[in-house]
């Protein structure tokens, strides 16, 4: 095992809830992404040089990437790592906005732990990564793996179980298209579950069932037209749709421009929008963000794709002995 002198992680952003799935499906995305760089430090402890953004705290029992990088020192450590100096920095760069529903805490949770790991040669495998993350989300957004599993293993991620870890990577259809769009709005994780139900009648249950398993039929048979009509989130999206402006105007832009389903992005305030080619996208791109426009509404609208490789190292330092 070689340990690193300097390592730095991409991860891309991803949709959590992905349509009915509430914290049990999700999906990474192209096109935006945090990167966290680890370097050596002398002082003792996680040092957060960069936090990425000015509103993100530079206390490194407070910041995602630097919770789940000191599970990782942990983990490395009781499996009798040593390290070659007393403490690491970490230098985030957030190209997720924040509070925004497109996984950013996941993000940068995932790039923090992926990125300590290497710089230590590598000792933890793919579940202590996922816990490592887990920890920070727990503290930070809740104790989820929607986001975390796509954005480190990318692709679409069915979460059976957090405890024990069982996670399925499902396929994903070669066509495929994602619109996401962004309004001008910070909405926090802990507010928008606040307003999920505490009970549920039995029938929407049943139903947000039939709709979660129809996605995975979906994924697997390439039938993107079922995977539109199972876009039907019971639970989730009618208690979060008062909490976003727009919301409601531009999900009814997009299925009349041609999308074959739209929801909620994770928490919110992002949209998304499941499209079948990149024409149809770029045409539902137009209509969502005419949608915002009309009501006064500043939205970020872009397609994606589904990002098949999850998090993945940038650079290749040399080794330090």
């Amino acid at each position: 095992m070689t340990l690193m002198e300097i390592a730095t992680c991409y991860v891309p952003g991803s949709i959590g809830n992905f349509g009915p799935g509430l914290d049990v499906l999700g999906a990474a995305t192209t096109g935006g992404g945090d990167s966290v760089t680890a370097t050596w430090h002398e002082s003792p402890g996680v040092h957060v040089l960069d936090p990425g953004h000015p509103d993100l705290p530079r206390d490194a029992d407070r910041h995602a990437s630097a919770i789940a990088a000191a599970a990782i020192i942990r983990t490395a450590s009781a499996a009798g790592v040593r390290l070659p100096r007393r403490g690491i920095a970490l230098t985030v760069r957030k190209g997720l906005p924040l509070s925004g529903g497109q996984g950013g805490s996941a993000a940068s949770a995932v790039a923090g732990a992926v990125a300590t790991n290497t710089l230590l040669g590598s000792p933890c495998d793919r579940n202590a990564i996922i816990l490592a993350a887990l920890e920070s989300e727990s503290q930070v957004a809740g104790r989820h793996l929607d986001n975390i599993a796509p954005s480190l293993l990318g692709g679409i991620c069915l979460v059976r179980s957090v405890d024990p870890l069982d996670i399925v990577q499902l396929p994903v259809p070669a066509r495929l298209r994602v619109v996401l769009a962004h309004p001008a709005q910070e909405l926090r994780t802990a507010d928008s579950r606040a307003v999920l139900p505490a009970q549920v009648d039995r029938s929407r249950v049943i139903r947000q069932m039939a709709n979660v398993a129809a996605i995975v039929a979906a994924l697997y048979s390439d039938d993107l037209l079922l995977l539109g009509r199972a876009m039907d989130d019971q639970l989730a999206e009618p208690a979060r749709s008062p909490l976003i402006p727009g919301f409601a105007a531009a999900k009814a832009a997009a299925l009349e421009a041609g999308a074959l389903g739209a929801s909620i992005s994770g928490a919110g305030p992002t949209m998304f929008a499941v499209c079948d080619s990149d024409v149809g996208a770029q045409r539902v791109s137009h209509a969502v963000r005419a949608a915002y426009e009309g009501l006064g509404v500043v939205a970020a609208v872009r397609v994606a794709r589904i990002d098949t490789h999850g998090a993945r190292i940038e650079r290749s330092p040399v080794g330090a002995g």
